[in-house]
C-alpha cells in the first residue's frame, strides 16, 4: 500500500495536503481542476518534490527522503520523456539499465517489451521516425521493463487522438494493471478514468480526497467535482 500520511507540498503559495492511501494492484485516478496539484502529488511520489511535512510510504518502506531512482516508482510524462538521440529500443533500455550498458538479454528484454506493446521490428528506430502514439508505446515499453510496482501517469496520452488514447489505456490496463502494478493517473476526462481505473480520487481546493469506486464518484460527485465537471 502507497501511504501519503499528512503529507503538504508547498510550491510558491500553493499547498496541497494528501492524507491518504492507494491500495496495491490498483488502478487510481486522480481528477480535479487545471492547477489544483494533480501532477504536484504525482512529483512529490515519484521523488521530485520534497514534502514541507509528513511521509510518505510503501509496504513500510519510507519513502519520504529517498532518491526518485531509488523509488519502487515508475512515470510516464505528457511528452513521454524519450531521449531524441536514442533509438526505440535504447530508450526502453533505460528501463533496465539507465547506464546503457545493455548485454544481449537486456536487448532481448526490450525487443519483447515493445512486441508487447505492438512495435515489434521498431527497435532502431528514433523518435523523430515515430508517430505520436508510437512514441506513448516505447515510454509504456520503458515502464514495463523497469518492473516498479508503483507507475504514476502523468496525463501521457492527452494529445493522442480518441482512438489512440483508448488504445493506449487498454495497454495500460493489460500490461501494467493486470501484471498486479499500483497506477495512479491523472486525468481531466471522466471517461479515461471510467475506462482504465477502479477507483478514482478528487483533487480540488487543496486537498486530496480519498480514493472511492469511479462509478460511486462519478454518479454522486461532491460539489468541487459536480462545479468542475459542469
Amino acid at each position: 500500500m502507497l501511504i501519503c500520511e499528512k503529507l503538504v507540498l508547498q510550491q510558491g503559495s500553493f499547498s496541497l495536503s494528501a492524507d491518504v492511501a492507494f491500495a496495491a494492484g490498483k488502478a487510481v485516478a486522480l481528477i480535479g481542476p487545471s492547477g489544483a496539484g494533480k501532477s504536484t502529488l504525482l512529483a512529490a511520489i515519484a521523488g521530485f518534490l520534497a514534502p514541507a511535512s509528513g511521509r510518505l510510504q510503501w509496504d513500510d518502506v519510507d519513502l519520504t527522503d529517498m532518491a526518485p531512482g531509488e523509488r519502487p516508482v515508475s512515470m510516464l510524462f505528457q511528452d513521454n520523456n524519450l531521449f531524441p538521440h536514442l533509438t526505440a529500443a535504447q530508450n526502453v533500455g533505460l528501463g533496465l539499465r539507465p547506464d546503457l550498458r545493455l548485454n544481449a538479454d537486456d536487448r532481448a528484454v526490450a525487443a519483447i517489451a515493445l512486441t508487447d506493446v505492438g512495435l515489434a521490428g521498431f527497435d532502431d528506430r528514433k523518435p523523430r521516425d515515430l508517430s505520436g502514439g508510437q512514441q506513448s508505446r516505447v515510454a509504456l515499453a520503458r515502464v514495463l521493463v523497469a518492473d516498479r510496482p508503483v507507475v504514476l501517469l502523468d496525463e501521457p496520452f492527452a494529445a493522442l487522438g480518441p482512438a489512440m488514447k483508448d488504445e493506449m489505456l487498454d495497454l495500460v490496463k493489460a500490461k501494467l494493471i493486470a501484471a498486479g502494478k499500483t497506477v495512479i493517473m491523472v486525468t481531466h476526462d471522466p471517461a479515461d478514468a471510467q475506462r482504465m481505473a477502479g477507483m478514482a480520487a478528487l483533487v480540488a481546493a487543496g486537498e486530496v480526497s480519498a480514493p472511492v469506486a469511479t462509478d460511486v464518484l462519478f454518479d454522486n460527485p461532491p460539489p468541487a467535482l459536480k462545479a468542475y465537471l459542469g
